[in-house]
This record gives structure tokens, C-alpha cells and sequence, in this order.
């Protein structure tokens, strides 16, 4: 069974940093592709980032280029979300997933198929 747990969000200032960890389990990480998506209230799931099997290749959403980074330590069966320049609109529960098929590239939501319960992230004005 695979589960997915978040860790790292909290409360921050606008201007701060914060760093996600996503532990996999039950699945070893380095054939999927990773992901980070973000909802907040009202609004639609976002794709924040994702990065491949290998981590040769990444994807941001619009909104975070320049100022997120995502990595992953396949020797941890990790995933990493660094966010760097937060502002108020970056609050959100950010959520990791990954796609069920092996080496599949995915960027929306609809091509992931587990996930995790999600961390909050909340950035002050």
C-alpha cells in the first residue's frame, strides 16, 4: 500500500522561506514522477511542481517559477518543495501525489493517483 505524508509546513511571514518534505512509502520513488499541488479555500487544485523519475526534468506552475524548487532523494524515497519569497497568496494545503504507472510524466491533477493528506502552509501579510 503506498502512502505519501507531508511534513513542513506552518505559519510564515511574507518574504520567508519553508522547505516540504514528502516521504513515500510502499513504493520505491526513483520510476515515478513526483508532484506538488496546492488548493486554497474555494479555488481549484494547482500544480505547484513536479519532477521526473530522474530528476532530470521539472515543471512549475506559472505562479511559483523562480521562486519554488523541487528535488527529490531517491536514496530517502524523498520529495522536496523549497519555497522561497512567500507571499500571502502562496496559502494553500500543499499536497505531494504520484502517478500509478511507472516513468509516466504527469502535470495535472488528473494524471495523479495517490496522495497525501496535506501540510498547510500560511503566509502573513
Amino acid at each position: 500500500q503506498v502512502h505519501l505524508v507531508e511534513s513542513g509546513g506552518g505559519l510564515v511571514q511574507t518574504g520567508g522561506s519553508l522547505r516540504l518534505s514528502c516521504a513515500v512509502s510502499g513504493r520505491t520513488v526513483n520510476i515515478y514522477t513526483m508532484g506538488w499541488f496546492r488548493q486554497a479555500p474555494g479555488k481549484e487544485r494547482e500544480v505547484v511542481a513536479a519532477i521526473s523519475f530522474t530528476g532530470g526534468r521539472t515543471y512549475y506552475g506559472d505562479s511559483v517559477k523562480g521562486r519554488f524548487t523541487i528535488s527529490r532523494d531517491n536514496t530517502k524515497n524523498t520529495v522536496y518543495l523549497q519555497m522561497n519569497s512567500l507571499k500571502p497568496e502562496d496559502t494553500a494545503v500543499y499536497y505531494c501525489a504520484s502517478p500509478r504507472l511507472t516513468y509516466q510524466w504527469a502535470e495535472k491533477a488528473s494524471e495523479y493517483d495517490y496522495w497525501g493528506q496535506g501540510t498547510q502552509v500560511t503566509v502573513s501579510s
